[in-house]
């Protein structure tokens, strides 16, 4: 894997499969799919409750009960308890396109006819189905369905417009409907007995008696296309709602048995489900165009109000930035829609008001599409001014003027921008200014013009007089910049000429031929970096040290991509794609700093797109799993080299350690003194037998020997000398320790680096030496320890390597074993080396931090 790991993807709402709704206690849960998840939000708000793990393919179907979930993709059916997958139900031959609770059993349906039936109870162990029914050569099923009361029977309806009734416990067919000649793609129970809803591809909808095999009522609406979705009311309304292809909601009275209500531009596609909600006059609705939409009939003329919706992008987004400091991103799609996407909570995510688009458009009586503005190809926004007035620039196909947007109240400004009004031509690029005071706007015949965007009026153009027609550029203006002074603008044209330009005066600077027609480019505001778009895969490069260190392909091309500001998540959109795809930088989030150890930026290495959730090894799902690992272990032992030969001489190198780690060490006494149990610790009544065991800063259960019965082994003459002449139990550190040769302590630093505040305190008093047998004191594996470390601690200072983390560890060492070291000659020699390295280092450093103490004093008391 390279350095940019996938993370999640946001901006999913729903998808083409129709959801599933359950009760539990007071509150009612909705089961969606989005492509190869589901997610489950609660319909109280319709948040976000939980969101599966991604699947190998695109779920096909949904069923739920109670905590579990069941999900059909390809052949194979998954099992959920919650967000956790616990079976796999594997039989059909052919891809399953049907699911349906009923009891204690779940049946599905797949495209080639047969029925499954499966028993849930003890899902872990239920691996095959307890019954099958085989439908017939003439039966292509399209729906199930079990009819209120009907004890063990299911009706299914069929392609060639025909419904069966029947029974899954003698598997037998009860009944056979004649049909009305035409596929059935929905159908519905009524709370009236016997009564069923079918409704057809040919717009119609009937009300039948499947008692008497009698038609009790027939509904036609009046758009082309299928019948999609219907639910019947149960708070005592006589209602129907039907959904048909062209995205249209139809409210029907069943007493006078006529259409009551029509919402016309309920959702943009095709009408997936519909569901009134349990003795509640609400209406749940979910569309192929990402959105799911919660209707109240509250209304004294009957007809529905929209209550609450979550949505995204219906079509693909062609322009993404981060916005908030990366917590926020603005996404402009196909579908005309400008939108916010919160990257840390889903609720806060919204599109962006073209002011009263639904009245006008209802008003007018056209599509709401025909009224919102074109999809937006390029856009710039400024967060200084966010308080202020519009701080949002955005340009639009085919539109000889650029909008404005104020982010606060998440609608369109009051200013429309219009340069070269003799001579409109469609506006290309845009930017706005460090200061956010000004918008600056290209267009597609070469003329560049500032705006205030205060009060909209344009503050003059920038004109080459050596151009033919007195324009900025004699083609296409591809992309404008400024920088973060405002003193310089930038601009590019289609034939490859750049420009620098005065800000304010509008002079010509200077200008440079690239030498190939440019189709973008992105300035990097803070540090003056000029970058152009090449091809499709996704490289990340170093510009200071000028070369590529990873190469990224997906499956699915890049269309546009943003980093946050603080660089630690990457945002992408891709072909065909509704969402917006996060991907997070490992180095920010790891302790290796090396670019090395993550990618060798030689090789391009294939990944699949961020699922739903955030799942940690990524690579476990990627194809050549084995083949990514091995490349992995080859970089990192490439990249092995010592940590000192990449310094700037004369600095320090820092561990790159948390603050409070090392922070700890040194205030360890005041932490224990501060988090002393008020009570010891009571004895329990009746205590378990256990082994006698050595304890053991590794964790590893260390046996004591039984003590040898025969008396010839024993010794009974054994002093107290030499027990204490025993090695101590070996720990890693003490191995680590021993086993480092000099110059290369980097596998013992790594060691105590990662270990805890409180480890490090105990393994470093294991060698604390408590009594006064000076004479064979320096042949005590104490003695032996302490040097060893003492000898470390000489190294890395000398070295100049994790300078901070180091200092902690030396005051911790010398305040344990200070005594030790005061009473040997051998190790106050050492110790007198360690305090002159120690100050030798520090006073190369302390230079560079005196002549910037003198320049800070300087301008601290000067007057200006």
């Amino acid at each position: 894997m390279g350095i940019f790991e996938p993370f999640r993807a946001i901006g999913y709402i729903t998808s083409g499969v129709p959801f599933s709704v359950q009760r539990l206690g007071t509150e009612t849960f909705l089961t969606v799919s989005v492509g190869k998840a589901f997610q489950v939000y609660n319909c109280a708000k319709l948040t976000l409750v939980l969101a599966s793990p991604q699947l190998p393919h695109k779920i096909r179907a949904l069923a739920s009960y109670r905590d579990f979930t069941f999900v059909a993709f390809g052949t194979h059916i998954a099992v959920f308890k919650r967000a956790h997958q616990v079976a796999r139900w594997s039989g059909h031959s052919g891809k399953v396109n049907s699911l349906m609770v009923f009891g204690d059993h779940v049946i599905s349906v797949d495209v080639e006819g047969p029925l499954f039936i499966w028993g849930f109870k003890g899902v872990a162990g239920d691996i095959v189905p307890v019954g099958h029914i085989m439908l017939g050569e003439k039966c292509t099923p399209t729906r199930v369905m079990h009819p209120d009361t009907y004890l063990n029977k299911v009706l299914i309806g069929s392609q060639e417009g025909g419904l069966q009734l029947f029974n899954v416990s003698t598997k037998k067919m009860l009944h056979e409907f004649k049909g009305w000649g035409s596929s059935v793609s929905s159908c519905v129970s009524s709370p009236a007995l016997d009564v069923v809803a079918v409704g057809c591809a040919d717009g119609k909808i009937h009300v039948h008696n499947i008692r008497y095999d009698e038609e009790v009522v027939t509904f036609s609406h009046s758009t082309r296309g299928a019948v999609t979705a219907l639910s019947f009311s149960t708070d005592g309304q006589p209602l129907l709602a039907s959904g048909g292809s062209s995205g249209v909601i139809s409210i029907w009275n069943l007493d006078k048995r006529k259409l009551q209500s029509v919402v016309r531009e309920a959702h943009a596609s095709s009408i997936i489900s519909l569901h009134f909600l349990a003795n509640e006059p609400v209406l749940m609705s979910s569309s192929a165009d990402n959105s799911i939409k919660m209707w109240v009939f509250d209304t004294t003329d009957g007809d529905p109000r929209l209550l609450r919706f979550r949505s995204g992008h219906s079509a693909p987004p062609l322009c993404i930035r981060f916005y908030a400091n990366g917590r926020h991103i603005l996404s402009a799609g196909q579908d005309r829609a400008f939108r916010l996407f919160s990257v840390i909570q889903d609720q806060q995510s919204r599109e962006l008001s073209q002011r009263h688009v639904s009245k006008r458009a209802k008003k007018l009586r056209v599509k709401e599409e025909e009224l919102k503005l074109k999809p937006v190809i390029a856009f710039d926004c400024a967060e200084i001014r966010e308080r202020d007035w519009c701080n949002v620039v955005t340009c639009h196909i085919d539109t000889a003027q650029a909008y404005v947007w104020r982010l606060q109240n998440f609608v369109i400004g009051e200013h429309i921008l219009r340069p070269c009004p003799e001579k409109p031509t469609p506006v290309k690029a845009c930017t706005i200014s460090a200061c956010g005071n000004f918008a600056i706007l290209g267009t597609a015949g070469g003329w560049i013009e500032r705006f205030n965007l205060q009060s909209g009026i344009s503050r003059g153009s920038y004109l080459d007089v050596s151009e033919r027609g007195s324009h900025a550029h004699e083609g296409e203006v591809v992309g404008v910049a400024c920088d973060s002074t405002n003193t310089l603008m930038i601009s590019a044209g289609y034939h490859g000429d750049v420009k620098v330009w005065d800000f304010k005066g509008r002079a010509l600077k200077s200008r440079w031929e690239v030498g190939c027609s440019l189709v973008k480019i992105v300035y990097h505001r803070l540090n003056g970096l000029l970058a152009t778009e090449n091809d499709g895969t996704l490289r990340i490069w170093d510009v200071i040290l000028a070369r590529q260190i990873d190469a990224v392909h997906v499956e699915v091309s890049v269309t546009a991509l943003s980093l946050s500001p603080n660089m630690d998540v990457l945002a992408t959109t891709h072909v065909d794609q509704n969402g917006v795809y996060l991907w997070v930088n490992q180095s920010m989030f790891s302790g290796d700093s090396r670019i090395d150890a993550y990618a060798s930026g030689k090789e391009v290495v294939n990944v699949k797109l961020p699922s739903l959730i955030a799942v940690e090894g990524s690579n476990a799902e990627n194809e050549d799993t084995d083949k990514s690992i091995v490349k992995h272990s080859v970089s990192k032992e490439a990249s092995t080299f010592p940590a000192f030969s990449q310094q700037i001489p004369d600095l320090f190198t820092l561990s790159l350690l948390p603050k409070s780690k090392w922070q700890s060490l040194i205030n360890l006494d005041i932490i224990k003194v501060r988090n002393k149990p008020i009570e010891p610790p009571k004895k329990p009544e009746k205590t378990p037998f256990f082994l006698p065991s050595i304890p053991s800063l590794s964790g590893e259960i260390l046996f004591k020997p039984s003590e040898p019965v025969d008396g010839d082994d024993s010794k009974p003459d054994e002093t107290e000398s030499d027990r204490r002449k025993l090695d101590i139990p070996p720990t890693q550190f003490l191995e680590l320790l021993q086993s480092s040769e000099m110059k290369n302590f980097s596998a013992f630093t790594e060691y105590i680096k990662g270990l805890s505040p409180s480890n490090l305190d105990m393994e470093l008093r294991m060698f604390q030496i408590i009594d006064d047998y000076q004479e064979e004191l320096e042949t005590r594996p104490e003695f032996i320890s302490i040097e060893l470390l003492l000898d470390y601690f000489i190294h890395e200072i000398s070295s100049r390597n994790n300078f901070e983390f180091v200092q902690a560890v030396i005051r911790l060492f010398l305040k344990i074993h200070g005594e030790t070291i005061r009473c040997n000659l051998k190790l106050q020699d050492k110790a007198r080396k360690l305090l002159e390295t120690q100050c030798s280092v520090w006073q190369r450093v302390d230079k560079l931090f005196q002549s910037a103490r003198c320049m800070v004093t300087f301008l601290s008391n000067s007057q200006f």
